[in-house]
């Protein structure tokens, strides 16, 4: 069995928020792209780049407001995946699906404690034992493989994408220089 990461309730509002801040960087690229660029077609995962942002949702919604809060059964989960809202067609619906998943996720990220990252959660196409602190893992590591297709995509097209890296992310934004 593989070992167990340990993390903290605040490890893991630190995670969540570099998630939300590099996912941002992302679409602020994507949406800048020109023309229907980021609705095309590619042949990556989730086809086109826009699609690939809406699935990031997807995952992080699935797992932090329904898996994790026991809401699970096959029968939920096919409720939500049919609700329309989840499905968004332009910037304004995705920019409306985005924020209701980001404070699913700062609304899990305030209820954590050291117990609650322990409890055993399930999936029903999951087979296996995990935890809390599993779906946090399984979320942000899947955001990670999905912003690489992104990725990818961009650097076929010679585009250059948004740094990523954990450091770079959470690093303070420069000091202006104050005007005399």
């Amino acid at each position: 069995m593989a070992e167990k990461l340990s993390l903290s309730p605040r490890d893991v509002r630190a995670i969540f928020d570099y998630d939300r801040a590099v996912f941002e960087r992302f679409v602020v690229r994507v949406r800048r792209l020109p023309g229907k660029e980021a609705t095309r077609q590619r042949g990556i995962g989730h086809e086109s780049l826009f699609d690939t942002l809406v699935h990031i949702l997807h995952v992080h919604e699935v797992w932090h407001e329904y898996i994790v809060r026991g809401r699970n059964s096959e029968a939920e989960l096919e409720r939500l995946f049919r609700d329309p809202t989840r499905h968004p067609m332009n910037w304004k619906e995705f920019d409306a699906y985005s924020k209701r998943v980001w404070a699913g996720l700062d609304r899990t990220a305030r209820s954590l404690d050291a117990r609650e990252l322990r409890r055993k959660v399930t999936a029903f196409w999951m087979p296996g034992d995990y935890t809390v602190r599993d779906a946090v893992l399984q979320s942000t590591i899947e955001q990670a493989h999905h912003l690489g297709e992104v990725i990818g995509a961009l650097w076929q097209d010679d585009r250059r994408p948004p740094d990523m890296t954990w450091i770079d992310v959470r690093r303070p934004a420069p000091r202006r220089a104050r005007r005399r």
